[in-house]
């Protein structure tokens, strides 16, 4: 009792102790040398537990010269005969002396001169180790297999009051390690998944997890997809000189066939257990411990998970970590990232506010929070909220260029959202020096002179803008945006010829971007004319097709479709748009142009469908089906400009057939009725876009001309200011305002508005600026 309560107390593997175990294990040592030179009964007992104490002195040689008198073999083999297993606590006891024997070898190589002895000797170290891992996984098996003596009943006829000593431990990992050490890495990976195959024990969790982590990290670094081999079930083991543990049958095993899937398995088993030990640890040294592996366990999931576009699984990975991760940061911020990868946007920004509250000057954190408010959530105030506290975190300059250039872009965004003229002017002038001070900071950043170069755009200072543009070009030629940007710039110069050369140059690098084609066809109606136009329409068409089959793909239920092996960006990424993009366009929007308008949409389409409406939702990703109705809306006024009223009339027809109450449908509707002449159904539609979403400056533009057509000015008038007032870069509400205002006998004010309308004309691009996304990354 006096060795095990000491072991328990000290680790016997720390020559630290040996000396205390000297002082402390005197009566041990003197009551165990006399019953090992006896004949007694226990003997072979008190032989293995003196070398036991010999060992934690630090005497090695005295403790091989003892297990010399000791056939550790036969004993094994004996306590195992036929299956019967005579003494559990024996047949553990010999596999802790295989163990010992094993580091006492270790210990006196150094007395060797030859590198074949030393290898030799190493050999024989392994075996030990081997022999002593396979003992003690039977033992805990045979532990699993007998009941526990109930309480009151007396004692067990035998002690089971056994774990995974430090010993066992020791040897069991050290096995893998001196195989690596000595160049075999197959023998390496062999032996990790010969002890995974052990059928397992409530006992030996804690090492189940050990060895699946540490197999799992040594396959990510030591192999590749080509150089993998996968699990042989058939091999036979190096080691025959003792017992082996119960394996599970080959036939009920899941055998990974590539790399990745053995990673994933071993990962997912590391974290079945470490999750468990987590919620169950309380004492507080050993939790921080536990949770240092699950930290491990977790970042290569990801590592993994990412690159198969898991994001799912990996959130729920997460999910359950946080039972345990009160104040850990950075698993906190790893679930708020799979969270953003899941698209699983506003569920994701609370997360980041508790990161925040755990690492308040953790500037990355404050910008990503920042980025979803802009570009997911549309909550733009929110947005600016985060980026003035990063503004406010002592961080280096490039950090603080970028908490400057995102306070610029959240004002930008709440001003395009203000109705007052003047709160735009203050706001919009905020955000220019908020870039001015980010690009202070960080001169070479190309973001930043981007986004300077399409804030002078908005403010029709179109040399001003192209100048920052080029700037931005030098940083990054290829960065998508400003190409884009420069090419309105060229077209608000009446350039077309130019701009045509550059998006084409552009479109050599990113042939796919439906942005830039969209671009391009308004372009081509200008320079080449209508027909060149039309096919480029067809491509976009096609183009989305191959992008909506990939998204139907990652949307469905088919598990072989979410699991096989590509790159979850692979067509998208060359799509590259953003819903952004196409609800901003001149020609309208098949998204409202606010978040209240969205939500009116959506509140619409609700109810129609709760009505028992012949409206249902389409099957697969909405995003995919909004950009497909964007290039069939523009298409239609394609259309109509050629005088082809019947092709514009079945192209809003397919976009109805999917978002029937969209904004835009109404206003294309209410297009196709103004160019037949029906001007009251015109204005009826004009009036329900307009319901739907008060801002939509094109609805208000052409319910202004229809009003006037009718013979109301004076509501034309009304209209139109609101249209000038809510983009007063809007030219041709000028011209038809100043038309309104010569019919009500006001020369001055339409005098006026006729020279902003040509002024604002001569600097107006093919589509407007706001097409380009304000993006942060």
């Amino acid at each position: 009792m006096a060795l095990e309560e000491f072991i328990e107390a000290h680790d016997p593997t720390n020559e630290a102790n040996a000396l205390t175990a000297r002082q402390a294990l005197s009566e041990a040592d003197d009551t165990l040398v006399k019953l090992s030179e006896g004949n007694s009964l226990f003997k072979e007992q008190a032989l293995l537990l003196l070398a036991k104490l010999k060992f934690c002195e630090g005497f090695y040689q005295v403790c091989l010269d003892t297990l010399e008198k000791v056939d550790l073999t036969s004993i094994a083999l004996r306590e195992s005969e036929g299956n019967a297993y005579k003494n559990t606590r024996l047949l553990y006891m010999v596999a802790e002396c295989f163990a010992i024997k094993g580091k006492c070898l270790d210990k006196t190589k150094s007395s060797l001169k030859t590198k074949y002895k030393i290898s030799e000797r190493e050999d024989e170290i392994i075996t030990c180790y081997e022999i002593a891992g396979d003992l003690a996984f039977l033992c805990l098996q045979q532990r699993d297999k007998r009941p526990t003596t109930p309480q009151g009943m007396g004692p067990s006829t035998e002690s089971n009051n056994f774990i995974v000593t430090s010993l066992i431990e020791m040897a069991i990992k050290q096995v893998p390690v001196m195989h690596w050490k000595k160049g075999d890495k197959i023998k390496c990976i062999n032996r990790y998944r010969e002890m995974l195959r052990a059928v397992e024990s409530r006992f030996a969790h804690d090492i189940r997890k050990t060895l699946a982590l540490e197999l799992a990290q040594l396959l990510l670094r030591s192999s590749s997809s080509s150089s993998y081999k996968s699990i042989d079930l058939n091999a036979k083991s190096l080691n025959n000189k003792a017992p082996k543990p119960m394996v599970y049958c080959p036939d009920k095993l899941f055998v990974p066939k590539t790399l990745d899937e053995e990673v994933l398995l071993l990962l997912l088993i590391a974290e079945a257990v470490a999750t468990r030990e987590a919620v169950l640890e309380r004492n507080e040294e050993t939790h921080e411990l536990t949770l240092t592996n699950i930290t491990a366990i977790y970042d290569l999931l990801a590592l993994i998970l990412v690159k198969r576009a898991q994001f799912g699984r990996l959130t729920e990975s997460f999910e359950k970590a946080m039972r345990f991760s009160f104040q850990e940061f950075h698993i906190w911020y790893q679930f708020a990232n799979s969270l953003i990868s899941s698209s699983k946007y506003s569920q994701a920004l609370p997360v980041l506010s508790e990161c925040y509250r755990l690492a308040p000057q953790n500037v990355t954190v404050c910008l990503q929070a920042a980025q979803l408010c802009y570009e997911h959530l549309q909550l733009n105030q929110q947005g600016v909220e985060w980026s003035q506290r990063a503004v406010q975190c002592n961080v280096p300059k490039h950090f603080l260029a970028r908490a400057y250039m995102a306070l610029g872009i959240g004002l930008c965004l709440v001003a395009k959202d203000s109705r007052l003229n003047a709160d735009r002017q203050s706001l919009n002038q905020k955000a220019l020096e908020a870039f001015k001070t980010a690009q202070d900071l960080n001169p070479s950043d190309y973001l930043t002179a981007f986004h300077l170069a399409l804030q002078y755009a908005n403010l029709r200072k179109i040399n001003v803008a192209i100048e920052f543009t080029k700037k931005s070009l030098e940083n990054r030629s290829d960065f998508i945006h400003s190409l884009h940007l420069l090419t309105l710039l060229l077209s608000a110069r009446k350039q077309h010829e130019e701009a045509m050369t550059l998006i084409q140059a552009a479109l050599e690098e990113y042939p796919d971007n439906l942005s830039l084609l969209m671009t391009k066809a308004k372009l081509e109606k200008i320079v080449l004319g209508p027909d060149e136009a039309l096919s480029t329409y067809q491509k976009m068409l096609k183009l989305w097709k191959d992008m909506h089959e990939l998204d139907i793909a990652d949307d469905g239920s088919d598990s072989k479709s979410k699991v096989r092996e590509r790159n979850p960006w692979d067509k998208r990424s060359l799509a590259q748009i953003t819903l952004n993009e196409f609800s901003e366009r001149g020609s309208g929007s098949i998204r409202a142009e606010s978040y209240a308008a969205s939500r009116m949409e959506k509140a619409l389409s609700d109810l129609a469908s709760s009505m028992n409406s012949s409206f249902q939702p389409r099957a697969g990703p909405q995003r995919s089906w909004v950009i497909q109705a964007q290039i069939w809306l523009n298409l239609a006024e394609l259309y109509l400009s050629l005088n082809q009223v019947q092709e514009a009339q079945s192209c809003v027809q397919e976009t109805f057939q999917l978002f029937p109450h969209s904004v835009y449908v109404f206003f294309m509707r209410g297009l196709v009725y103004e160019h037949k002449g029906c001007l009251n159904e015109a204005k009826m539609c004009y009036e329900n876009a307009i319901s739907v979403n008060p801002t939509h400056t094109k609805s208000l533009y052409h319910l202004g001309i229809v009003l006037h057509k009718l013979g109301d000015n004076r509501l034309a008038e009304k209209v139109l200011r609101d249209a000038v007032n809510l983009d007063p870069c809007f030219h041709k509400a000028w011209f038809v305002l100043g038309i309104v205002l010569e019919a009500t006998d006001h020369p001055e004010d339409a005098s006026h508005c006729h020279m902003m309308g040509t002024s604002l004309e001569a600097t107006c691009p093919v589509a407007p600026f706001n097409v380009i996304q304000r993006v942060m990354t």
